[in-house]
């Protein structure tokens, strides 16, 4: 039996572009919300600011500014807003900045989920929803990516951070009696997508003519996922009642890069300048989710194709021809 949904949220990351659709949607459905962000400058936090002005346009909630590590700062938000479900978007993001600071993304990625999942369990939260993501399958040899494969070989701190916050989940899961839901999503992308993200980044230059770094011969492949549909599989995480289970979000439909660049360049009507440059270091060959589970467990499917997300998002960049 699916329990009703939960009424008060502690979001954190909610100022972020995955965190503030989040909220508006939790919003819409009634909910009270606390949202937990740094405001850190990883990207420019007047972008976050205005994610949040969003997010107010959508209803009231509550805002607090400050550090997922800080347990002085967390406990009492807890205490004091007694949420009945957390969801835990707050992270260090993106695999290439973690291979520059891997102590960084350790703290706030591995100590700043210890932190929310003792606060959470000290307070009696039962529902707790953690963003992991597909990077933990690292260079796997096998695909699609299903939740069953080990996930022993991560090949960037950020994907080792992802793991350890997966492994605290299920000691607190198996401790507590937690009921918590490990999130794995690939590849999201749509308006408010971060500025550093290849969609919007490429979307950008191919509009102003500049060049755009292509890394690789673009036979990459990623599962890009539009926003929308990853916000409806969180909310139906939300509602599953399990002790402890993980979940792929992902459009399960793996596309090369040059496919995606064609894409944009469809959309925008002008061709891309491309600057071919070598593979990093950390980057995995393809993204590719087995959602069987998804669909089984939680009644999700992604809805959205690629050509039409960008459309979406070149359209809320003002790019639309």
């Amino acid at each position: 039996m699916t329990p009703p949904f939960v009424e008060r949220v502690l979001l954190t990351g909610g100022a972020g572009f995955i965190g503030s659709h989040l909220a508006e949607a939790l919003l819409a459905r009634g909910c009270e919300l606390l949202v937990l962000d740094d405001l850190n400058d990883y990207y420019d936090p007047a972008l976050k600011r205005a994610n949040l002005e969003a997010v107010r346009r959508a209803g009231p909630f509550e805002f607090a500014q400050g550090d997922i590590c800080d347990a002085p700062l967390v406990e009492p938000l807890l205490a004091r807003f007694r949420p009945t479900a957390v969801v835990h978007l707050a992270a260090r993001a993106g695999v290439r900045p973690s291979l520059e600071q891997p102590a960084l993304y350790q703290r706030v990625n591995v100590e700043g989920t210890a932190v929310l999942l003792e606060a959470a369990q000290r307070h009696g939260v039962q529902r707790f929803v953690f963003a992991s993501s597909s990077s933990v399958y690292g260079a796997a040899s096998q695909v699609p990516f299903s939740e069953n494969d080990p996930v022993r070989a991560p090949i960037s701190p950020y994907a080792a951070s992802k793991i350890a916050g997966e492994a605290l989940c299920h000691v607190y899961s198996h401790l507590h009696g937690m009921r918590i839901v490990c999130l794995r999503f690939f590849t999201v992308y749509g308006p408010r997508q971060r500025p550093d993200l290849a969609i919007r980044k490429f979307a950008e230059s191919i509009a102003a003519g500049r060049p755009i770094p292509v890394f690789g011969d673009g036979s990459t492949g990623r599962d890009y996922t539009y926003i929308d549909d990853i916000v409806a599989g969180i909310l139906a995480a939300m509602a599953y009642d399990a002790e402890f289970e993980v979940f792929n979000l992902g459009n399960s439909s793996p596309v090369l890069l040059r496919e995606m660049i064609a894409t944009l360049e469809r959309v925008l009507g002008k061709e891309a300048v491309i600057d071919r440059q070598p593979l990093q270091p950390g980057d995995v060959p393809i993204t590719y989710a087995d959602i069987s589970k998804a669909k089984r467990l939680l009644g999700w499917a992604p809805r959205t194709v690629l050509e039409t997300g960008v459309r979406r998002m070149v359209e809320w960049l003002g790019l639309a021809r």
